[in-house]
């Protein structure tokens, strides 16, 4: 065991030894060096595993790794052995690729990291992602599965996974993020999320800022793609919900059909675990991109798809590690994900008063997260995770200042859970944001038991 620990550490070592764009705080140049040649010459040479299994691709600003969780899920459930590419992990790099729910091994990681080795020497500037995803792709092949559900990493156009030739492109809603690779209007970020559509190939479309949604459709004709836009093709209702799952049903809408027999038709109903009106919206648009793979040759049925939506898991999105008073985890990392975590809140827990543990990366748009969220806290403690790209604590505070609110720095996150704990008492509860590495951090802490002296209520 020993010697595999080591072993991976050295894996894990080499793959980030490349370029790695997630880890730089400043990202205005790296426009122009993302492209696909790289990625097309590693996998000419590793023999285009890529091209031997079936594949879904799902590319977005918000919503994307949920819906691909989804895709994967309801696919699994239909007995078809299923790959799942997603981006970033929370605690274990092996998160990012997964068979049937099951991560790949240290030592499949390792056994493969060995035999890619001699060929990156090949390949001059390739990147940690073009390597990561050459690594996917690879297991996917030699696992022998039936069909890849794969997230785009960034953007969609130059990202290392559009080699893929899909069976459905997928594109959950576009809004303002990484702004200075992807551009500074939403045209302009949805031509490159847009990208990702491939002439004649159907792609989702979930509901879209006005601006977005032109773009894409435009995108979707020059190609020739047909296109589903799910808000069009399918009725949702959320009929319940409680602190463990909420009641979702769907129906084909008659009046705007996709072109094939739906499995929702008739109306499907949900028990699902991922909480909030936007994961919701997030089983609309997977349960769309099933229709579509279920035209093109997969036998799905309705129940097996209700079965995988309901046995979905997706951490740190929505997540209640406590119910009263409430520890809640959430990923939302810009505005308008900001503004989703608020309403959820709402809905969730109607005049309940919370302190916020925030941490943001230092090249987000902080402004836009802060005014969808700060009106519905009363308080703030401001943190940092371990990653390079992390914002400084006390720079944090400065621009929350201004919102009139209390607000202190506490590093690392265990100081910051705990100062929340002690503050909120039985009074008020907690909500974690701003970074998926401060919500893993977070979740991790309280998870592993090292707070719950200090909890109070479960």
């Amino acid at each position: 065991m020993e010697n595999l620990d080591k072993s991976y550490q050295e894996s894990l070592d080499f793959i980030y030894s490349f370029i790695d764009f997630s880890m730089k705080r400043h990202l205005d140049d790296s426009h122009r060096f993302f492209k696909l040649d790289r990625m097309r010459r590693m996998m000419d040479l590793l023999g285009n595993p890529q091209d031997n299994f079936l594949s879904i691709h799902v590319a977005g600003t918000k919503g994307k790794g949920s819906t691909a969780s989804l895709c994967a899920s309801g696919l699994r459930a239909a007995g078809y052995k299923t790959g799942l590419y997603t981006s970033p992990h929370l605690q274990e790099f092996t998160e990012r690729i997964q068979i049937d729910g099951e991560q790949i091994s240290r030592q499949a990681l390792v056994d493969l990291v060995a035999r890619i080795r001699p060929f990156t020497q090949q390949v001059p500037d390739i990147t940690t992602f073009e390597l990561m995803t050459a690594l996917a792709f690879l297991y996917f092949q030699e696992s022998q599965v039936n069909i890849a559900v794969v997230e785009v990493g960034l953007g969609g156009r130059l990202d290392a996974t559009n080699i893929l030739s899909p069976l459905v492109s997928v594109i959950t809603p576009i809004s303002y993020d990484h702004t200075a690779i992807l551009g500074s209007t939403l045209t302009e970020i949805a031509f490159e999320k847009g990208g990702i559509i491939k002439p004649g190939v159907p792609v989702v479309i979930s509901p879209q800022n006005p601006e977005a949604e032109q773009e894409l459709l435009r995108l979707a004709a020059e190609r020739g793609s047909p296109v589903i836009q799910v808000e069009q093709a399918y009725h949702l209702s959320i009929t319940s919900h409680t602190l463990r799952a909420q009641e979702v049903a769907i129906s084909a809408n008659p009046g705007n059909p996709t072109g094939v027999l739906s499995l929702a038709n008739p109306e499907i109903q949900i028990s699902l675990p991922l909480l909030g009106a936007h994961q919701a919206q997030n089983a609309l648009t997977a349960l769309g991109a099933l229709d579509q793979v279920r035209a093109r040759g997969l036998a799905l049925s309705s129940e097996a798809v209700r079965k995988g939506f309901e046995q979905v898991e997706w951490p740190a999105r929505f997540e209640i590690l406590r119910e009263s008073p409430p520890l809640v985890v959430d990923s939302a990392h810009n505005g308008d994900s900001m503004t989703r975590l608020r309403q959820s809140l709402d809905d969730y827990f109607p005049g309940q008063s919370f302190l916020l543990i925030f941490g943001a990366s230092a090249d987000k748009e902080l402004d836009a997260m802060l005014n969808a969220i700060l009106p519905r806290v009363e308080g703030v403690i401001t943190t940092q995770s371990t990653h390079p790209r992390a914002a400084d604590p006390a720079k944090l505070i400065e621009h929350i200042r201004s919102f009139g609110l209390p607000v202190e720095a506490h590093s690392p996150a265990e100081a910051a859970l705990a100062r929340a704990l002690n503050l909120a008492g039985e009074r008020a509860g907690i909500v974690v944001a701003g970074s998926v590495f401060i919500a893993a951090a977070v979740r991790d802490i309280w998870l592993s038991g090292k707070m719950k002296s200090a909890s109070r209520g479960v």
